[in-house]
């Protein structure tokens, strides 16, 4: 496989996932957030409520089509760009897929129409039943997705059979409660809640800042405020879950994100700065805060945590025994009866993974030289500075998000909602939970690499044999259409907000006793 048509399929494969992910934590998070509004409406029966939940649920829409638009694409680029990632692996992965886009997509598809149309058709319980359904849906869609894509990080409850050449599933249990998974998921939704907190706070904060709307603003703001509280501390909480699971699962990813060399031993510290050198592999400048890794990694304080170099050893010996195993294979292609080497192959099964990492360099691995085989077990360490600095400035930002919360929950109680330098900070943050959340994703996968799944496929062999011309023209294709369709989203998400709510939900919330235009 040519590493120009992998890596620009990789490029194409990332560009469409990030800007997907721009639509989607917004969706999971403004979901919820408008089953609490409407909640509150059911209970108090105050027309401003209806104002508050209305006015949102359009934004919702906006974002929603795109996040819809933007997910079909990437799907597709499973079979067009990564073929054999499809067949080699396809029975498992592709099965979350489908099973998402039956249940979940159908279930929040078939309401969100009802949600839109249904005000004046359906009483109030039954709206709020169609809003909860909406939003169980939608974070439904992102448990299935998270079960796939955890599966790429920690292949679980599947086996390659050597009478297929391909995975399949002997555990779809073990599938579906994949450790990593679950890690993934409970913290990618709390990052997209903080996400529509930030959203729904800033929004407020503008319109406060303008004196417009502020029945609607203060309201909002409230709920912002709560709810964008609980979900940033879910944020740090859960993450740190996740730190845990790589202890087990990818130990690499965490050696590389802390840029650690050597075994640290216990106990582990983490790095709170440092400026990671590939080339020296070595990182300058470093300040560690004492137990605080091991903490999060071994949940210990008397348990090392392995480092690059010890890493890149084990992978040296795994790469090996993948040799074996390769040869074993080949083996069994040519005579299925060979029970001997078929008992060679089960020994040494788990690390073929490892030996196809070799036909990056060579056309059978069993050619491969010691020096080959070294260099093999250096490609297992992912980009140690990308993986250093996204980690931080995500954390970073996560505190951050605590702090602009807990500020502004505070404000809230204490009925101090136009405090104006907390408005225009609230303004100022809309831009950083994005951030954080892209980072995450670039943690996720930049990370996994070499591997398209851990342990099981290089991403070197999982690409489709496509050109590099044909490449290049889809990712250009792709950035001019989507681009278009960003500045058409944004233009309508501006228009929305200037425009502010509708004129009967004005005529609401002035029988209310609230002023439609402060």
């Amino acid at each position: 496989m040519d590493p120009a048509v992998v890596d620009l399929s990789r490029l194409q494969f990332a560009l469409t996932a990030l800007y997907h992910f721009l639509f989607v934590p917004l969706t999971l998070g403004l979901s919820f957030m408008l089953v609490i509004m409407e909640s509150i409406y059911v209970m108090t029966k105050r027309p401003i409520w209806r104002t508050v939940t209305r006015f949102w649920a359009g934004l919702f829409g906006i974002n929603f089509v795109l996040g819809v638009a933007t997910g079909i694409t990437m799907e597709f680029q499973f079979g067009m760009n990564w073929s054999y990632f499809s067949h080699y692996v396809g029975d498992i992965f592709g099965a979350p897929l489908a099973i998402e886009g039956l249940m979940a997509f159908f279930l929040e598809a078939t309401f969100v129409g009802l949600m839109f149309f249904g005000w004046e058709k359906l009483s109030r319980v039954g709206h709020l039943f169609v809003t909860f359904m909406v939003a169980i849906g939608t974070n439904f869609s992102a448990l299935w997705i998270l079960i796939a894509n955890g599966w790429m990080q920690n292949p679980v409850g599947a086996v390659f059979n050597p009478d297929t050449m391909r995975m399949e599933v002997n555990d779809f249990g073990a599938v579906l409660f994949n450790p990593v998974a679950q890690a993934k998921f409970v913290h990618t939704v709390s990052a997209g809640y903080t996400i529509a907190a930030v959203f729904v706070l800033g929004i407020s904060a503008f319109y406060l800042l303008k004196g417009k709307y502020v029945g609607v603003a203060k309201r909002s703001m409230t709920v912002a405020a709560a709810f964008g509280l609980a979900s940033a501390l879910s944020v740090v909480v859960l993450g740190d879950q996740s730190g845990y699971t790589l202890t087990d699962n990818q130990k690499m990813k965490l050696a590389a994100l802390e840029a650690m060399w050597e075994t640290e031993p216990a106990p582990a510290g983490l790095a709170a700065f440092g400026i990671p050198s590939l080339a020296e592999r070595k990182t300058h400048y470093e300040v560690k805060i004492p137990y605080v890794l091991g903490l999060i990694a071994t949940r210990s304080i008397d348990k090392p945590v392995a480092g690059i170099f010890e890493l890149v050893a084990t992978a040296e010996d795994r790469i090996g025994s993948g040799v074996i195993a390769y040869d074993a294979l080949e083996k069994i292609k040519a005579n299925p009866k060979d029970m001997a080497a078929r008992a060679t192959f089960e020994t040494h099964r788990r690390d073929l993974g490892y030996g196809l990492l070799l036909k990056r360099y060579v056309s059978d691995p069993r050619m491969a030289d010691a020096a080959t085989i070294k260099k093999a077990s250096w490609d297992t360490v992912p980009n140690v500075p990308v993986m250093f600095w996204s980690f931080r400035i995500m954390a970073g930002i996560g505190l951050l998000m605590i702090a602009l919360f807990g500020t502004a929950f505070l404000l809230v109680t204490l009925r101090k909602h136009q405090t104006r330098w907390f408005l225009v900070l609230a303004v100022a943050a809309i831009p950083l939970p994005w951030i954080a959340a892209e980072l995450g994703w670039v943690l996720a996968e930049v990370g996994r690499q070499p591997w398209a799944v851990e342990g099981v496929l290089p991403t070197a062999l999982g690409a489709s044999s496509l050109s590099v011309p044909q490449l290049w023209t889809t990712i250009v294709l792709f950035t001019l259409l989507y681009g278009s369709l960003a500045v058409v989203e944004v233009g309508l998400i501006l228009r929305h907000i200037k425009k502010g709510p509708f004129a009967e939900q004005e005529a609401f919330a002035s029988d209310a006793g609230e002023p439609a235009v402060a």
